[in-house]
């Protein structure tokens, strides 16, 4: 059975539960960007850019300790009394938020968000789309597979932040890294 270091989830209800039943040794982190568009969702129209700068010392600290500090000014602050909820949805979303300071930046950088993939579901999605029908299974597969390298060729993060990341993760996670890699 292969190993998985890190999953970055969005979000879904249960998603972290079922990662780590088949790999319980998994960190399972929140997408800050997802949890940033769930919260603004709650603030009105004008005041997202207000709060969206309020929320940032909380992912931007330093570790989970600074972290809880800046959620609880937050919480105390005008914002969280004008969206309580937005208080209440990192709070409940907190146990996946905390592994996330473990990390140096140079990971942080690369785990913060899911977007890349979503992006690349989309562009996958978009083509099967236009095609509409397919011969046969390997047609699809032989559709997706040329759509795949494609998207793959072109570079979304710079290699210098994965090496950077990689890095990190092989001292993070020592023996684990390298047979993650295998």
């Amino acid at each position: 059975c292969q190993d998985i270091l890190i999953a970055v989830v969005d979000g879904l209800k249960g998603l972290p539960e079922a990662i780590n039943a088949v790999f319980s040794k998994t960190t399972v982190q929140t997408c800050i960007v997802h949890l940033m568009r769930n919260s603004l969702d709650y603030a009105g129209w004008k005041d997202r850019k207000l709060v969206a700068a309020a929320l940032k010392p909380i992912y931007a600290a330093a570790n989970e300790q600074q972290a809880r500090e800046a959620l609880t000014a937050f919480a105390h602050g005008p914002w969280g009394a004008k969206y309580p909820t937005i208080v209440a949805a990192w709070e409940r979303a907190w146990e996946h938020v905390v592994p996330f300071f473990i990390f140096p930046p140079d990971i942080r950088r690369v785990i913060y968000t899911t977007n890349a993939i979503e992006n690349m579901n989309r562009q996958l999605r978009k083509i099967i789309k236009n095609r509409g029908q397919f011969p046969s299974d390997e047609a699809a597969v032989k559709l997706l597979w040329l759509a795949l390298r494609n998207v793959l060729a072109k570079p979304s993060r710079s290699v210098h932040t994965w090496k950077a990341a990689m890095n990190q993760f092989a001292i993070l996670f020592g023996e684990r890294f390298t047979e993650a890699r295998d």
